[in-house]
């Protein structure tokens, strides 16, 4: 049965950062907690977490990353840079009147979380990463990674990098590719092993080619779905996969971090059927020498890659468990 959508009495805000506005949902008080999202999703991913922390004692806030749902949409793949993304997430705290926070995010959001942490210690005190493990800046060119990843296929980060192409399959049935992806990288749904894997794209294919068809995950109701789909039909699809786009942009800004540790008090979710988890197994082995201050690490059987919508009960213990046993 999908669990329904808790009832939510939060606050709807727009605050002013370097994308222009950034729209964020609010609930609770005391120390605040920054939620931030991935792809393709917006502030409600968290809508399980906002009521769970307001009631544990925080001040949860959740945003729209540039490009999504009622946050500003600058043009052009440079304007989804890292060090933009982090400069929102800084002016976000400030606009609320804060001088620190704690920063959790999931998928590009646990990216954009732990080198919010990286490069502005002074704000973000403690971070939590989910579904993304943190991978310091190192390596070859990300997109030369990425392309040799998908050998005779496409590596759907590489599928992503020109700009339309995705556009063009998405944007004409977003709640059908939607319900696609979020079926795909589910614990429930997704394909059985050995068919073909969702992540990759056949030469001249389609990412929905792959996508179980006609059936929705236990978290996502078609309530949740129509949500979704609704955002990113009035909005678009530039905006979010622009931050696939900016990839190599980060690499080149980041240059001065390689291999950068992040020293805050840090927790890792995982799901131990995610291909983030699996195929970044040896990022999270560097723990001890990439997250020193890390406070907990857990992989949650049975779970896919939406880890706070399909496991949000443990989500939320775990959260709120680190939370209680952060210094002041």
């Amino acid at each position: 049965m999908s669990q329904p959508a808790p009832a939510l009495d939060v606050v709807h805000r727009l605050v002013r950062t370097p994308a222009g506005r950034t729209h964020l949902v609010e609930q609770g008080a005391g120390p605040l907690v920054l939620l931030v999202h991935g792809f393709p999703e917006f502030w409600y991913s968290w809508r399980h977490q906002l009521p769970a922390l307001a009631a544990a004692g925080y001040r949860a806030v959740a945003v729209d990353v540039r490009g999504y749902g009622r946050s500003s949409k600058p043009e052009g793949s440079a304007a989804y840079r890292m060090l933009d993304l982090i400069e929102d997430n800084v002016a976000v705290v400030r606009a609320l009147g804060e001088e620190t926070a704690v920063i959790v995010g999931h998928d590009w959001g646990a990216t954009i979380a732990a080198n919010s942490a990286l490069l502005r210690p002074d704000v973000f005190r403690a971070v939590g990463l989910l579904s993304v493990p943190y991978a310091p800046r190192g390596g070859p060119r990300p997109s030369e990674v990425f392309a040799r990843m998908g050998g005779e296929e496409e590596l759907y980060v590489s599928y992503f990098q020109e700009p339309g192409r995705a556009e063009a399959e998405i944007e004409p049935d977003v709640r059908g590719w939607l319900a696609g992806l979020y079926a795909a990288l589910s614990a429930d749904t997704m394909p059985a092993p050995g068919a073909p894997d969702p992540h990759f794209v056949s030469r001249g294919g389609r990412m929905r080619d792959r996508f179980p068809a006609d059936r929705l995950p236990a978290w996502l109701t078609e309530d949740d779905l129509d949500v979704y789909a609704a955002e990113f039909e009035r909005t678009g699809l530039s905006g979010p996969l622009n931050r696939y786009r900016a990839m190599d942009r980060d690499w080149e800004d980041l240059a001065d971090f390689d291999g950068a540790p992040i020293t805050q008090p840090s927790l890792f979710l995982g799901g131990a059927r995610d291909a983030s988890t699996t195929w970044l197994a040896d990022a999270i082995n560097a723990y001890p020498v990439t997250l020193p201050g890390l406070r907990g690490s857990h992989i949650l059987d049975d779970c896919g890659h939406w880890i706070q919508q399909e496991r949000s009960e443990e989500v939320n213990r775990h959260l709120t468990d680190w939370l209680a046993r952060l210094p002041e």
